[in-house]
């Protein structure tokens, strides 16, 4: 479980923290091709669909990464303290997530720094995207400024 509003202070290397979990839709699927005009016929023709390794429609790539923003977002831990996503490394798509597909985030501290500044420092999470099976379908290495408390306590 996880406190709302972590400062910087509050991460340590090691600890584990996990979003809350949701359905991916076939709304989502079709809304997210129409805001990026991403209308790949793996995305958005389901008889082509059926003629692929996946059977099926398949979600975005960055539409499940976007998901796992909001998943993070309502976990309550940047609430105040994040200033701003600095990096992604080793951003990987390893299974496809279909409509119906239930997903959440698990994320890992692997480093943190200060930074010169007092007010403000550095953390690198390792993230997965699980399914409902808790099988990983995207993995990246996240790094994020976040806010330190006053005095840098």
């Amino acid at each position: 479980m996880s406190t709302r509003g972590m400062f910087f202070e509050d991460f340590t290397v090691g600890q584990a923290l996990e979003t809350p979990s949701r359905t991916v839709t076939s709304t989502d699927i079709v809304n997210f091709a129409c805001l990026t005009g991403d209308f790949n016929e793996v995305h958005a023709n389901h008889e082509y669909a059926k003629t692929t390794p996946f059977g099926e429609v398949v979600a975005h790539g960055p539409l499940i990464y976007g998901i796992a923003g909001g998943l993070q977002y309502a976990s309550g831990i940047n609430d105040g303290t994040l200033l701003a996503l600095l990096q992604i490394d080793k951003w990987r798509i390893l299974l496809p997530t279909k409509h119906g597909d239930t997903i959440r985030m698990v994320q890992k501290v692997i480093d943190k720094k200060e930074t010169s500044k007092p007010d403000r420092g550095v953390v690198k999470f390792a993230r997965q995207v699980l399914n409902q099976r808790d099988e990983t379908v995207m993995e990246m290495e996240a790094t994020i400024l976040y806010r330190r408390r006053a005095g840098g306590v």
